[in-house]
């Protein structure tokens, strides 16, 4: 099991950046894809980004594409979400999750673990 806790959130606005960050403990972090959702208030939590277990491959919800970067640091058991050119639609509690499986998947149902989630809002 891996236990997931996310920090990074806050308040930026418009064209700002954030990053946030995921850390992870207990066995077999560097083994699993790893992934970043969101909630915005009244919908329903929506995929945002994932990585596989070595980093060398990733892939985008359209919506976040070009501007969020996800990534991972394997030894420092850390995954990261840059997000750039941030909009108020980006506004929402965003989730790390460590995957089932060492691949990429954007389906909730391939998670197994859940962080507690970090706001971020974005002002106009």
């Amino acid at each position: 099991q891996v236990q997931l806790v996310e920090s990074g959130g806050g308040l930026v606005q418009a064209g700002g950046s954030l990053r946030l960050s995921c850390a992870a403990s207990g066995r077999g972090f560097s083994r699993r894809g790893m992934g970043w959702f969101r909630q915005a208030p009244g919908k329903e939590r929506a995929f945002v980004a994932a990585i596989n277990w070595s980093g060398s491959s990733t892939y985008y919800a359209d919506s976040v594409k070009g501007r969020f970067t996800i990534s991972r640091d394997n030894a420092k058991n850390t995954v990261y979400l840059q997000m750039n050119s941030l909009k108020p639609e980006d506004t929402a509690v965003y989730y790390c999750a460590a995957g089932l499986g060492a691949g990429i998947s954007s389906r909730p149902a391939d998670f197994g673990s859940w962080g507690q989630g970090t706001q971020v809002t974005v002002s106009s």
